[in-house]
Order: C-alpha cells, then structure tokens, then sequence
C-alpha cells in the first residue's frame, strides 16, 4: 500500500487516524515505543508540496523529536480488558461518558479553569506578584479534568511542584491558591507555602512538594493510613481528626499521586511499586508523560520511558492514554480508578502529553528541541482546541455553548486574582509561629491520650497478646526500678505505653520483627499486627517518607533507625517533615518521631560510615526538634514526649551504650524537650578559686565526662557537667547559670570541627552570653578527618576523657 506524503501528513495531525485498518490498528503492541515507531513512520512537519510521493529516507525522519502516540480508543479499551482484566461489555461502559453532554461540559470547564488559571498566574508572575520560581501546566489539562471527574474529596492527593491545576480539580478554591502564589494571608498556606507547596487539609489535597519524587512515599503512607481506619476502626471527623466511628462499609477512598516521567526514573518509583504491591495499597500513579525531565528529553537520559509498564514486575498494572483527548483520558482513567476503589489493588496510569511552557518562566529553554517541540505542540497537541473541534464538530456542543461556559470561568479566574490582590500580607510574628507545632516548653505528662484508646485496644489486640505484652512490661518495669533497664529497652518500654495509650500511634523498622538490633521495636508486630507495626525494606528514605504520609492523616509514625547513619537516605524526608508545619500554614501537624542509636564513641571500631556525626548533619532543618540519651531515664522520658509531640522529633541514644548503660527510670514521666541536665556540679571553692569550668556534652562524652572527673579533681580543678539532652531547641538557661559560676567553657563534642554541634553552641554562647566567658570556648571536638578504623588512627580523630582532662586543665591554668 502506498500513501501520498501529503495523505500522511493528514494521518500524522489527525488524532485517532491511522493508516491501517480497524483490525490491524487494535492488534498492536501496547507500549510507547511501538506507537511511536509506527506513527513516526507516517510524521513530518511540512507536507510535501503538489501530492509528491514522499521516499522513505523522508517519511522515517521526523522534524519533531517526539511525535505524538494518536492511540484511539480501541487500544485504551485493549488495554483495559489485557491488562486490568475488565470484559468488553464493562469497558463499553465506560465509553458511554463521552455521551453524556452535562459530564462532558464538565469536564470542558475543568480544562479551561486550568489553563485560565495559568495564563493569569502568568500575567501575575510578569507583573512581580508572584516570586520565587513558578511552574505552568499548560497542555496538560486533560489530567485535571480526569481529577475533576474521577477523584473524590475523601482520596488523598499528592502532587509535586507543577500543582496548581491539581489543586483547583480537587476543588482548593482557585482565590486562595492564587493568594498563597501572590504571598497573601488568605492563601491556601497563609503565604508560607507558594507556588511549589499547595494545600488544603480539608479538600486532603497534601501537596505540593518541590523535590523530585518525594512526594512518592508519603502518597504510599497516606494509601497506608485508609487500610489503618478500616483496620482500627477509625475515620476523620468534619476537623480532619480521628474519631471511634469505623469508615462506611462502602469506603472506597484512595492515594493519587502525580508524577513526572521524568521523576518517575527516580528509584523511588520502584520502591513505591514494591510497597503498594506488597500491601495492596488504594494507590493510583499518574505518570504525567510530556516527554521531558525539566526541559531535557527524557528519552535522552532514560532508557525505558514506558513507566506505565515498570508495575509488571510487582503485579500493578498499567495504562497509556493520549492526553490530546481529554475525553479518552477520563474513560481509561475511571476504569483505572475504579480498579483500585474495588480492592485489587494499585496501579499505573500514564498520560502521553505535551508541556507548552518551559520548566519555569526563569528557564533559558536552551536543550535540544525545546523551543520547536513546544511551538509545535501548541499548535498541534492542544487538547482544549482538540475538545472544541471534536465537539462542535460532532453537533454535541454549539460554540456559543463553550464560548459560555468559557466566560463563567473566566470571570472565576478574574475573581481569583482580584482576591489575592485585595488580601494582606502575613504578619512577620507567623514565621516564628509555625515554627513548631508544640512549643518547645510544653509539659508532655499533661496530654491527653485518645478517650477511645482502651475500646480501639479491646478490638484489636487479642487477649492472649494484651496478656503476653502486659508481661513483658512488667517484666521491663521491674528492671527499670531495680536499676538494671538498659537504655534500649527503656525505649522498648516508652514505646509500647505510648502505643496501647495512643492506638493511633504506629511504627516502622528494618529487623522489626526480630527486635532489630536492640530491641527497641520488641513484641511491636506481635502485639499490634503488620498494620501497626512494619517490617520495611533497607531504604531509610522510603519508610520514613511513609511514616510522614501516616502523620499527615492523622496516626503518629515511630521510626526506629539500625543505626541513626543510615538515616542520611532519607534527608530529603526529614527535611521536608520538618518544613511541613509551616509550609502548609500550620494545617498539617507532623507527629514523627524518629529514634536510633548513633554517635562516635572512643575506640568503637565501627569505620567512617557507621560513625558519622548525623547529629549535626540535620541541626540545619528547620522545625526539627533534636534530642539525645545517654542514660535509661533519659532515654525512656525523652521517648515518650516525643511520641506525644505534634511535631517532628529526632532521638540520639549512644550505639556503644545501648546494651551496657543500665539505671533506673522515672516511670510514666515525660521530660521536657528543651532542657539540659546538670550531672555533676562543680564545687563552691573549686568556683571561688577560679578552678571550674562548665562542660557540655552528650551521648558518649558523658560516659567519657563521669569517668574523667576523678582525674580533674585530682588535679585540683572540678566541673559542671551538663548533658545536653535537647540539642535543639538548645537550653541557654542552663548554660548560662552555669557560666555564671564557673565563666569557662568546654564542649566535648561528638562531631567534626567543622559544621558540627560544638561549632552552632560555641557561636551561640558567644555571641549571646560573651561577657560571661573569662577565656575562649574549648571545643575538643572530631578532627574533619573520616573516622578510621585502627584504634591508632582512630585517637587524633575522636575525642574522649583524656582529652577532657587536659582541656580543663589550659582552661584553668591560661593554656589558651
């Protein structure tokens, strides 16, 4: 068969044409590659003039770098039936949408409310009313009108920093989103969150969030959290807060979280598979396809764009639909979503579409292609100017009828931005507000726990597992008064009161089961089930970001680090837990708690890797409240007031002391997480003789610090030694009344020279307590130097009592 150049051309623009017949077009292999291998084949930008034929060197080279996949229906209803098992007579029905005139006009408004939207979030950002970088949808609003459609209120939507359009089809109301772009109290976030961080707790819109791929685990744990509800028999009241009344029988809800192509390389994409798969999440992927990652051609860094198809491999199926056709994108896109509502599972829908603007209005636009794929593509892949042709076409629709409903969108894009610009600006005060979502003075032993706590226990652990973890609580207890409770059983202990006290509480840890390395997590799984108590894969980064999608709805995650080093996989998801507060305008508490054991102690053996100092690696995150325990006491009061705070909390205990440091505990006491602990007080005359300094110190250098005071006092000096239990917030109080006595200071420090913790404290008692100080600060911190492991080596790296001795003595005798 030959076909003009010219006639190919027609087929080539013409979605849902093809050169083959019926039968051949339905047979073909569904992926991208094969789509797009035949439709390059009859694709070039410029028809040959006077009906040439075209030869086949011509025909095969496209001008555009990504031609369009022109998938009509038939293969969408293929897909379906292959892959998620649905009958012809069952897709057939979801292909009676497009009949349907009042859904259809819906979903036409969706689309324009997004490209409206953009257009005057454009407009704004030219005129300097929105800042800061920016990111437009533009060309890809079949996917907001799919989320109009098909989403409900109910479904948790996770988003990442090209949102705005999601947000509106989720129904955030567009003068709000427009004020939070234009830096106004009366935005969605008060201003705090901006273009990249959208949210509405109530609509359970959940961002927003400006790291590529994140936003991948945290729709996993807030997928978790409906099996959580259905399973404890919980669900929000009208204040989004967890109530004793059992979701409806019917509950459907699910997770959605949008992805790019290109952010769906990450390896955070497979890992997601992996979780929804193995716990059969209510989980969709859409997987925006605009064939870019920022402005780069996918294809030129990835080696396999069909990302609807990576689910194969865990049992998710997938979905690829054109995104030209709104209309088609809706009906595959239900029968996806109903899919998941109906408890088979999670699955992939990938939408093939063009991104008319570039990255941000602040990018060059300089990659290969860019600048002509995009001229192109508004011309040609404009699924809004598709609709209307399509549908005045086919007589369903007047234009008068779309130029109407244009106009009522308009005049609420209009309203939008006559909002935001009427609104306030934030008052300064907030910034320090959103800081925390408890105040650091917070006594914790005042908390309530959940009234329905011993109901939801009753129905969910068994009495032979309440019988068996009672026991082994008393058996804990019974140490802990003995004296002989180690700290990481006294954590083991802290965890499980909180647990059957706050059956909303819920925890995450490699080696679960097992206890993992020293037994924090214990009888956990046990006693509460999977559910509760998750055995997870080695990826920090990924359970914690689950555990942060838990805590945005409603439950109080527990991660138990192997080791707290491990954590540096998950920077990203600490991060964000502890900018989520106050990006989301106070909406959104984040009651995380994280615990490990961690530290560098003297002669430990443990190499570079497992003895960096992560401490001072996360004393920058903003909102994150930082803790360490170098004792049993410490270690259980600390645990339990974390577990209790609204916010994001990080535990240190001492990786050499978990098992050997054994003491007493105050039982059933919460310790405040803003305050130091004087151990050891310096005497009066060592004080008047000018003889004292005041030493800060935690984790192992106060086991190091105990054993060196002996030695200083034979030597004619003595100390105040504090145990800085709160490295952030930092208790100054206490530093301070201590230097009142003795005007030195030293800061065994277990963290390098530079950027460490003794280097934040050195400056800040210098710079707010300088007048008290007779001498410079001593910091005997790491060397910057990678802590080897030969004990020969390892002693010009860590620091330890020796050191200690000797610096208080040049404290005292001048030795500066």
């Amino acid at each position: 068969m030959r076909i003009s150049a010219a006639a190919l051309w027609v087929l080539a623009i013409t979605p849902g044409a093809s050169a083959f017949s019926p039968s051949q077009t339905t047979k073909q292999p569904n992926s991208i590659a094969s789509v797009s291998a035949r439709t390059s084949a009859l694709f070039s930008t410029t028809a040959p003039a006077n009906g040439a034929v075209a030869t086949e060197e011509e025909v095969a080279e496209p001008t555009v770098m990504r031609p369009p996949i022109n998938m009509p229906w038939p293969e969408i209803a293929s897909q379906l039936e292959d892959a998620f098992g649905y009958s012809a007579a069952e897709v057939e029905s979801y292909a009676a949408f497009e009949n349907d005139k009042e859904a259809v006009l819906k979903l036409y408004k969706a689309m324009q409310l997004a490209r409206a939207f953009e257009n005057a979030c454009n407009q704004q950002y030219m005129q300097g009313k929105i800042r800061g970088f920016m990111h437009l949808d533009n060309g890809q609003e079949s996917i907001p009108g799919l989320v109009d459609y098909a989403i409900k209120n109910g479904d948790k939507k996770y988003s990442y920093y090209r949102e705005h359009t999601h947000a509106l089809a989720s129904g955030v109301d567009a003068g709000e989103v427009m004020a939070e772009l234009m830096m106004k109290d009366t935005g969605s976030c008060r201003g705090a969150g901006g273009s990249m961080h959208i949210f509405d707790k109530k609509k359970y819109f959940q961002g927003g969030w400006a790291l590529v791929g994140e936003q991948l685990p945290y729709a996993c744990g807030a997928a978790k959290s409906i099996l959580l509800d259905r399973a404890m028999g919980l669900s929000d009241d009208d204040d989004v807060v967890k109530q004793d009344v059992a979701p409806p029988e019917d509950d459907d809800r699910i997770s959605v979280v949008f992805v790019g192509e290109g952010g769906a390389q990450n390896g955070r994409m497979a890992e997601l598979l992996n979780a929804a798969a193995k716990d059969n999440l209510p989980l969709l992927a859409i997987v925006i396809d605009n064939g870019r990652a920022i402005n780069t051609f996918t294809q030129d860094i990835a080696k396999n764009s069909e990302v609807y198809n990576q689910g194969k491999h865990y049992g998710v199926p997938g979905l690829l639909v054109d995104g030209l056709n709104a209309v088609d994108v809706a009906k595959g896109g239900k029968a996806v979503i109903d899919y998941i509502r109906q408890g088979k599972g999670p699955a992939v829908l990938q939408v093939h579409t063009y991104r008319f603007n570039g990255h941000s209005p602040a990018d060059p636009e300089h990659e290969r292609g860019r600048k002509e794929e995009k001229s192109w593509a508004r011309a040609e892949q404009d699924p809004l100017k598709f609709f209307e042709d399509t549908y005045t076409a086919n007589g369903m629709f007047t234009e008068d009828e779309l130029k109407a409903a244009k106009k009522e969108v308009m005049a609420e894009v209009k309203a939008s931005v006559k909002f935001a610009d009427e609104s306030p600006m934030p008052p300064v005060e907030l910034a320090k507000e959103l800081e925390y979502p408890d105040a650091p003075s917070t006594d914790y032993n005042t908390k309530e726990g959940p009234a329905f706590a011993d109901e939801v226990n009753k129905r969910t652990i068994s009495d032979g597992k309440m019988a068996t973890v009672q026991a082994h609580l008393e058996s804990l207890r019974q140490k802990a008064q003995a004296g002989e409770i180690s700290i990481g059983d006294a954590i083991n202990l802290a965890i499980h009161e909180e647990m059957l006290r706050d059956p909303t509480t819920t925890i995450h840890a490699e080696d679960l089961q097992a206890g993992s390395s020293y037994d924090i997590p214990k009888l956990t799984q046990q006693t509460y089930g999977q559910i509760r108590a998750a055995d997870e894969i080695i990826d920090e980064g990924h359970f914690i970001g689950k555990a942060l999608g838990e805590g945005m709805n409603g439950y109080r995650p527990i991660v138990e680090l192997m080791n707290t080093n491990f954590g540096i996989y998950g920077m990203a998801e600490i991060s964000s837990a502890g900018n989520t507060y106050a990006t989301t305008g106070g909406q959104f508490d984040m009651p995380l708690t994280i615990i490990g054991a961690g530290g560098t102690a003297p002669n430990q053996a443990l190499g570079a890797e497992h003895s960096q100092p992560f401490h001072a690696y996360v004393m920058g995150i903003p909102g994150l409240k930082i803790g360490t325990a170098a004792s049993p006491d410490a270690a259980y009061g600390l645990t339990k007031s974390m577990i209790r705070d609204n916010g994001p909390c990080f535990l240190f205990a001492p990786v050499k002391m978990m098992k050997e440091s054994k003491g007493p505990v105050d039982l059933g006491k919460c310790m405040p997480l803003n305050k130091a602990a004087l151990l050891h007080e310096a005497s009066a005359d060592s004080v008047a003789s000018g003889k004292a300094v005041t030493v800060l110190t935690y984790l192992h250098g106060v086991k190091e610090s105990l054993t060196a005071i002996e030695s200083i006092q034979e030597e004619g000096f003595d100390i105040d030694l504090i145990e800085l239990r709160c490295l952030k917030p930092l208790d100054m109080e206490t530093i301070k009344t201590s230097l009142a006595r003795t005007n030195k200071l030293a800061i065994l420090d277990e963290s390098t020279k530079s950027g460490g913790v003794g280097a934040t404290i050195s400056a800040q008692v210098s710079e707010e307590l300088f007048d008290l100080l007779d001498a410079p600060v001593k910091r005997l911190c790491m060397d910057d130097a990678p802590v080897p492991y030969a004990e020969s080596m390892e002693k010009a790296v860590v620091k330890r009592a020796s050191d200690l001795i000797e610096g208080v003595f040049d404290l005292c005798s001048g030795n500066y």
